[in-house]
Parts: C-alpha cells; sequence; structure tokens
C-alpha cells in the first residue's frame, strides 16, 4: 500500500500500475471535502516519492458515484475568509491538481456514477477519462452564484473547444454519456461491470506508447489554439446569447466569461490564478450568498425528510380520486416514478381529460429525446382509470383532489373510509380549507393530512404536507416519503388557512389590490416586480392561477385572518371575474390571450380591462417603483415571519424554501426571510412603519420586533 487514509487510498496492482481510489468513511458519497483534499495532497506526495517504480496511475471509486462535488457545507467558510486568503486555499487545491497532471506518468480515471463541480474538474486533470453508460459529468457551480474554481474554466475550452465549454459552464447543465463523448469530455463510454477493464487497458495502452498522452496533457496547458479573432466571435456570441438568458440578477454567468476571456492565452499556470480571482470575486457577491443558502437549506430539509421517514409505511400503490388537469398530472407523476396509481373520477369524461393530461406529458417526454415509446407505454400502464371505489380499496394512499368544496371533500372522504383499509391515508389536495375541519368527517382522523400539489404537477417541485391537529406521525412520515418517491420536495406545515404558500402569496396579492385601488398601474407594477425577479407580475400570476381561484381562495383567507386579509373596498380582481374574465383559462382576464406560433397563451395589454379596472379606482396619483417593491415585500415577508411565529413551519429555511419552490420567489434573493436580513430585521421594521397606516398586514409581528432589538437574524 502506497497510501491509505480514511478517504482514499493509493495501492500497487501490477506491472507498475497504481489505483488511486476513493472511498469518503462514513459517508453514502464521495465528497471534495477538507479531509479528502488533505489526504489527495498526500497521496500525490506518496506518488512522486516512488520514483520510477510506478508506470501509470488510475483513479477510482468505491462508492456508487465517483463525486458528486465539493463539499459546499465546509467550503463556505472561505468564502467569508480575506481575498488574499481565500485565493490562497483555492491555489493549493489547484497545485494538487496541477500535479497530477504533470506526473510522470500516464493517468486515467475510471468514472462511475457522477462526476460534478470539483469532482468533474478532478478527472479533468488526467490524461483520459473512461465513463459508464450510467454516468453523468458536468460542472453546476452557476447554479450556487459562482464558476469553477478549481481548472474547469481553462481545462474545459481546451478539451472540448471554447463555444461548448462556454455553454457547459454558463448553464450548468448535467451532461449524458453520448454527449460528453461526442464532445470530448471523456474518452470512452462502457457499461458499468466493465469501467475498471476498460480503464485499465486504456492506461496501459498510454505505457506501452500506443497512446500519446503526453501530447493530450500538454494541450491542456498551453494557451487556447484559436486565434484572436475566433476568440472575439466565440465570446461577443457567448455574451448576448448566456447573459439575456441569465438576466440582471445573476453576476457569475458575466464573471465567467471575463475570466475565460482573460485566461484563453495564458499558461495553465497563469490562467489558474485568473480562474481564482474570478471565483472569488463571484463568490464574494450577495447572490452567490443567496443561492449557498438555499442549497444548504434544501440539505437541512433533506435531512429532516430523512429522520422523518423512519417510521414511514411502504406505499406499494396510490390512487387519486378526481381526474382532470390536477388528478391527470398526480397520476402522471406517480406513475413516471414508479408508483403505481389508480385514478378515479365520477364521469369517463373527466377520466378522458386526465390520462388525456398524462398521455400529453409523456409525448412530450418522447419528443423530447428523454423517454422511448416503449417505457411511455410501461408508464400508462401503471395508471388505472377507473369510475369505481372498488378500485382504490387496496390502495395505500389516497389523493382526494375533487372540487375545492368543504363539503363535497368531506363527503368524498366519508365516503373513501369506507371502502379503503384501516391503515391507507387519506391525503387531501385542497390549497386553502382546514385538514383538522375536514378531518371531523372521517372516523380516523388520525389517517387524514393535507398533501397539496402545486399547478401545473410536473413543473413545479413543491409539495405542502399539512398536519391536521389529530393527524399522526406516522401518516405524516408516510405522506412525506410518497412525495419523495414521485420526485417532490415535501415540506411539512401546521394546519391554518393557506397552509404556508397561499397564506403568504394572499398578502402580497393584496397588496397589489390596495395599489390598484390607490390609483397605481397594474401594467407598471408587472414591470416593476419583474425587474425585481419574480417570474411574472402578479397580475399576470392572477391570469395563469385563474381569477376564480384566486377570488375563492382569497375568500378563505380574509374568513381565517380577517385583520388582515379581508379587504374593505371592491377589488379589480373581482370585478373583472363578476364580468366573467377568468384569467388565461377563459382568454382574458387582467390581458387577453391569443394562441401563439406553438399554441401557448400569449399576453395582449387589453384596454378593455383597463376600463373596467378604472371602476375600482379611487386615488390618482404616481407610484414610485421603490413604494411599489416595497408595498408588496413587505406584506409578503410580515407574513412568512408570523407563519414562523406561530408555528406553521418549525424553521426559517423551510419558509424560505417553501416559497422558492412554490411561488417562484426569486431564487437569487435567498427567500423572504433571507431578504428580510439582507436588509436588516431593523430597517425592515423601520419599512413597514412607513406604511402601518395601511393596515394590519403591514404591522410587523412581535417576533421580527424581538429580533430587530438585540439585530438578530433568521440565518446566522
Amino acid at each position: 500500500m502506497i497510501f491509505e487514509g480514511r478517504c482514499i487510498t493509493a495501492k500497487s496492482l501490477s506491472d507498475g500500475i497504481v489505483e488511486l481510489n476513493f472511498d469518503l468513511h462514513d459517508s453514502s458519497v464521495n465528497k471534495l471535502n477538507l479531509e479528502t483534499i488533505a489526504e489527495l495532497k498526500e497521496a500525490v506526495a506518496a506518488l512522486i516519492k516512488e520514483d520510477d517504480a510506478v508506470k501509470g496511475l488510475m483513479l477510482t471509486s468505491s462508492k456508487k458515484d465517483f463525486i458528486v462535488g465539493a463539499d459546499i457545507t465546509e467550503f463556505v467558510d472561505w468564502f467569508a475568509l480575506p481575498e488574499d486568503e481565500f485565493q490562497s486555499k483555492l491555489l493549493a487545491v489547484h497545485k494538487i491538481f496541477a500535479t497530477i497532471e504533470d506526473f510522470p506518468f500516464p493517468t486515467v480515471c475510471a468514472i462511475n456514477g457522477v462526476s460534478l463541480g470539483g469532482g468533474f474538474e478532478l478527472p479533468l486533470s488526467t490524461d483520459f477519462r473512461v465513463i459508464t453508460t450510467k454516468s453523468k459529468v458536468g460542472l453546476p457551480e452557476i447554479t450556487l452564484g459562482i464558476f469553477p474554481g478549481w481548472g474547469g474554466s481553462f481545462r474545459l475550452p481546451r478539451m472540448i473547444g471554447l463555444d461548448t465549454a462556454l455553454e457547459w459552464i454558463a448553464t450548468g447543465k448535467t451532461q449524458r454519456p453520448d454527449v460528453a463523448l461526442k464532445t470530448g469530455a471523456v474518452d470512452a463510454v462502457v457499461e458499468p461491470d466493465k469501467l475498471h477493464d476498460a480503464a485499465l487497458t486504456l492506461l496501459k495502452r498510454c505505457i506501452d506508447g500506443s497512446m500519446d498522452y503526453e501530447a493530450r496533457r500538454e494541450e491542456k496547458r498551453q494557451p487556447l489554439e484559436l486565434d484572436q479573432l475566433e476568440q472575439l466571435m466565440s465570446f461577443e456570441t457567448a455574451k448576448g446569447m448566456i447573459l439575456s438568458k441569465a438576466g440582471p440578477h445573476y453576476p457569475a454567468p458575466a464573471i465567467a466569461l471575463d475570466a475565460m476571456q482573460k485566461h484563453a492565452n495564458l499558461h495553465r499556470d497563469e490562467a489558474m490564478k485568473v480562474e481564482v480571482a474570478g471565483f472569488v470575486k463571484a463568490a464574494k457577491t450577495d447572490v452567490a450568498a443567496n443561492l449557498v443558502g438555499l442549497y444548504l437549506n434544501d440539505q437541512v430539509l433533506k435531512k429532516q425528510a430523512r429522520a422523518i421517514t423512519k417510521s414511514a409505511a411502504e406505499i406499494k400503490t396510490a390512487a387519486v380520486l378526481g381526474a382532470g388537469v390536477m388528478g391527470g398530472g398526480i397520476a402522471y407523476q406517480s406513475a413516471l416514478k414508479g408508483v403505481p396509481i389508480v385514478m378515479k373520477d365520477i364521469n369517463q369524461a373527466g377520466l378522458d381529460l386526465g390520462l388525456g393530461e398524462a398521455t400529453k406529458l409523456l409525448s412530450k417526454r418522447v419528443s423530447r429525446g428523454r423517454m422511448k415509446v416503449e417505457d411511455m407505454a410501461k408508464t400508462l400502464t401503471r395508471i388505472n382509470a377507473t369510475l369505481t371505489y372498488g378500485d382504490v380499496a387496496n390502495t395505500d394512499i389516497v389523493v382526494e383532489a375533487v372540487i375545492e368544496n368543504p363539503k363535497v371533500k368531506k363527503t368524498v372522504l366519508a365516503e373513501l373510509e369506507e371502502v379503503v383499509d384501516e391503515k391507507t391515508i387519506l391525503a387531501s389536495n385542497t390549497s386553502t380549507i382546514s385538514i383538522t375541519d375536514l378531518a371531523t368527517a372521517t372516523k380516523h382522523p388520525d389517517r387524514v393530512c393535507g398533501m397539496h400539489f402545486f399547478n401545473p404537477v410536473p413543473v413545479m417541485p413543491l409539495v405542502e404536507v399539512i398536519r391536521g391537529e389529530k393527524t399522526s406521525d406516522e401518516t405524516i412520515a408516510t405522506t412525506v416519503a410518497y412525495a419523495q418517491a414521485i420526485g417532490k420536495n415535501p415540506i411539512v406545515v401546521n394546519d391554518c388557512p393557506g397552509f404556508l404558500v397561499n397564506r403568504v402569496l394572499f398578502p402580497y396579492l393584496n397588496a397589489f389590490e390596495r395599489l390598484l385601488h390607490d390609483g397605481a398601474d397594474y401594467l407598471q407594477i408587472d414591470k416593476v416586480m419583474e425587474r425585481f425577479g419574480w417570474p411574472m407580475g402578479p397580475a399576470y400570476l392572477l391570469d395563469v392561477v385563474g381569477l376564480d381561484v384566486a377570488c375563492h381562495a382569497s375568500a378563505v383567507l380574509a374568513e381565517g385572518f380577517p385583520d388582515r386579509m379581508k379587504l374593505d373596498f371592491p377589488t379589480a380582481t373581482a370585478l373583472l371575474h363578476d364580468e366573467g374574465r377568468l384569467g388565461q383559462k377563459s382568454g382574458s382576464g387582467y390581458f387577453k390571450y391569443e394562441p401563439d406560433r406553438r399554441g401557448k397563451p400569449k399576453k395582449i395589454v387589453d384596454e378593455d380591462a383597463i376600463k373596467l379596472i378604472s371602476k375600482v379606482v379611487s386615488g390618482s396619483r404616481d407610484f414610485t417603483d421603490e413604494e411599489i417593491i416595497e408595498r408588496m415585500m413587505v406584506a409578503l415577508c410580515l407574513e412568512t415571519v408570523r407563519c414562523l411565529e406561530d408555528g406553521i413551519v418549525d424553521s426559517a429555511a423551510a419558509a424560505d424554501m417553501g416559497l422558492i419552490w412554490g411561488i417562484g420567489f426569486p431564487p437569487f434573493r435567498g427567500g423572504a426571510l433571507r431578504y428580510i436580513d439582507s436588509i436588516g430585521t431593523k430597517a425592515f421594521c423601520g419599512i413597514a412603519d412607513k406604511y402601518a397606516d395601511i393596515g394590519a398586514a403591514y404591522q410587523a409581528p412581535q417576533l421580527l420586533r424581538d429580533m430587530a432589538e438585540s439585530n438578530q437574524k433568521f440565518f446566522g
């Protein structure tokens, strides 16, 4: 054994070949954490001491994945260091990778499973890479507001070409084996059971001279082989395309492009310094801090979910009551992830609509090359469409997704309980109605919970799992496990009108209604909030949700929180609804809609809507963008604080992630509570006080007042 650590071993095989194996102790995955990097440095030093005894080096992994990436939970502490110290730490890792690249013998990396971020930058420093048909590679750092900082930004362009490397780095997309091979990022793709032998064979060919590994590594060390004009064209084209997609709120792509342009004509040893300087610049932005914060929140919630689901019962078969678009979406999602599901409706037209929705979604996957036709057929066989309750009897969980009416839902739940097994979970897909109240219609309220999917189901990642007063821990655990099994991100919330997401959303929408009432232009509001970072403005959002749905939910929340959610004036949304304008579904709402070339509804400014809305306007003055943002965001953020204060969610992380996943809160701002932190709790209370005379929605809750007194943050 040449080297033996807790994360890495280096042992001699035969004929001077050494296998350097990654097997992180006490972990299900390999990560480039501080301990692994320290051991890698020691292992590299041990290999150098072997002198001429080593003829070739093969990097392998004993985990199911090669290396999933750097351990951001450890490296995030580097982000707070002074710039020179931060750069020094990054360069120390660079030197390890460069030493591997400069070994006096060939190197081959055998990549099984996932190899991402720093976990792919390390293989890029080897001479050749072999992956399996099940592998995925890529540099996703841009999703954290940074970019590759351990050689990826200068090695990749020299290997796969500047244009392709720019796309990989600026989008952060994970790449399939066939794409990685075609571009030249890897050198061979084999079946998983052939990986070790294939990598060994390739290494032996390097040793015997039939493969010119020296030429490969020299190509990576030298400046990019493109003349100045070609470089200029590539970078300018990339800036136009990539930066327009990234938008003004995400600086990392622009910083990455700038660094790549600066080091394109430099030797590796100088290029790494440019990359490191750019990486530190990106890492020091507020956006990086917020996006890394979201990643850490996600990790916390996943850890909590694992703890919750330890007591979960197995879900072999599910059911959804009520087909249509929502029911069909739930059935599709369950079947797609391998959980058979019964879709029950009271009439054939509903079943046809639900099956049509599932078929349409699957057909899209086929047309985009994400699924084979035979796999689509298998998926559809997992959906059992039926008109009878009997087919639901032997399922483990039933998601009730009928009309949003408490009387109807209670009747359905009571009927359902008489049919299913005594252990079957009854989960309501209600978006606003009290789970505690719905459970009163059943004999076993401990088996009843909420399972609130968001529309469109295949796209929206969040599922709110709602605990009623009598819901059992096992019911929650099993429902959370089912949500995870079908690819969703569950957040457990306690029962209240609107739960977490809609309870927080409607003060925001009410702020919009009050701005209109006071004379603001809804077209201006939409533009301002979109520039702020929302995927759509509030008027457009209401049209997409449906004005009928919004009016119903608004009434429920007004009844639940009359002090701050009951409006004392006629609203524009109610007026448009009464005129039969329901939003996209009816072709008109705040805007009118016509199909575009692809048949999707295209938003058009509607003068008729503007005239109608003028009927509910009581004031007339200009509003600054700042005032619009403050009135909209303060209402939303204060309600988020109240949800934390009331114990609707148990952590700031859950609250912020719920809004990111559920309503598209601007990710680069990190969530409502992190947004308050960015302003400062004391300063935010001051902003709220400016609008306190508007109503209770703008009165800072005691939790926030207490935090402001001690200058405390929601996130440390």
